[in-house]
């Protein structure tokens, strides 16, 4: 896979600053002025790119009550059918080209999850600069076969899918052609909890499947984000409302604003603290060394006198001989008088 993704105006690499992506979802309560103040906030907030999901309630499922449409599995959604809860949660068709005009004038990127074929060719026209695929999307097969054949890059999460999912996948991706494929790691429960996250499957992605690799993060607040920034995401997705009590099918555990730009700063303090691997002092740690320890003479001192370990001693700062040698000198004599506070030298050790 390749190590460096062209998406919009940004470079996704390992060597990129991370790519932080707001997702709308459904937290427009079906009201296109909330979906630009969403828009607004991201970028307010220091977001690069802002998230949408391209499906109908029709072109997601069926409309059916039967036991295996209902919502039964322990989460926010239970009671309803999967048809009802989509019903609530879609994202108008006819706003999202206007969506996608205005956050670029925004200077955000915008593109979106397609959920069909359908939505693939409607994406197409409105030109987006990539994809995502959602974590319940990546065992359709035919539907990533027609992502990759656009030759967009394809951002795609891992959340329900064991390693063969995820081989099948990306083999997909690769036999039409397109190995711009960044895989995030992603818990499919809505909260999240901690203890199931497993951060560490960040790194290990990166290897098996040598790729770049992000999070897709569903826990409340921002410590899972940037610890995965730490581990190795190049890219990290939350979910982003203006207030989450407002309400609506995502807003329990979604970022307010305030959350979202202090993820960001975070972040972006990390990816400093992160760095490179180095062996090497700054100059300022250079300068410290100087207040570290060495061999002083502890007591004052006349020629002849005998080294001990009263009169001899490590203690700071560093303008002494080494430390190292602390050892051989107990015994020997002193050369010369010295005060208390004399930084040892050889020329202060009598060899004869």
């Amino acid at each position: 896979m390749n190590k460096e993704i062209e998406i919009g105006s940004r470079i996704v690499s390992e060597a990129s600053p991370t790519f932080i992506i707001a997702e709308m979802s459904a937290n427009h309560l079906m009201d296109f002025d909330r979906a630009v103040a969403i828009m607004r906030a991201a970028k307010d907030a220091g977001a690069d790119a802002v998230k949408l999901q391209t499906y109908t309630p029709d072109t997601i499922t069926l409309d059916c009550d039967d036991p295996c449409f209902q919502i039964t599995q322990g989460t926010i959604w239970d009671g309803t059918t999967l048809h009802k809860l989509y019903q609530t949660a879609y994202t108008p068709w006819e706003w999202q080209p206007k969506l996608k005009r205005l956050a670029e004038d925004m200077g955000l990127i915008f593109f979106s999850s397609p959920f069909d074929l359908t939505s693939i060719d409607f994406l197409e026209e409105m030109d987006v600069p990539a994809y995502k695929v959602a974590s319940f999307e990546i065992n359709d097969i035919p539907f990533i076969k027609k992502i990759a054949q656009t030759g967009k890059p394809i951002i795609m999460s891992t959340g329900i899918a064991y390693l063969s999912d995820i081989e099948l996948a990306l083999r997909t991706c690769k036999e039409a052609g397109n190995e711009n494929v960044i895989l995030l790691k992603c818990t499919s429960a809505y909260p999240a909890p901690y203890e199931d996250i497993n951060l560490k499957t960040i790194p290990s992605m990166r290897e098996v499947f040598d790729c770049l690799t992000g999070l897709s993060d569903h826990t409340m607040g921002s410590a899972v984000a940037g610890a995965g920034v730490a581990l190795g995401a190049k890219v990290v997705e939350k979910h982003l409302t203006l207030s989450r009590a407002d309400g609506g099918a995502d807003a329990a555990f979604s970022m307010e604003p305030e959350e979202f730009k202090q993820m960001v700063d975070n972040i972006r303090l990390i990816e400093k603290a992160v760095g490179a691997v180095t062996y090497d002092l700054t100059e300022k740690q250079k300068k410290s060394r100087e207040h570290s320890r060495s061999l002083f003479v502890a007591e004052d001192m006349k020629a002849g006198d005998i080294f001990t370990s009263q009169n001899l001693r490590s203690v700071r700062p560093s303008c002494g001989l080494h430390t190292k040698y602390y050892e051989n000198l107990l015994g020997k004599r002193i050369a010369r008088d010295a005060k208390l506070g004399t930084p040892l030298s050889w020329d202060l050790v009598d060899f004869s």
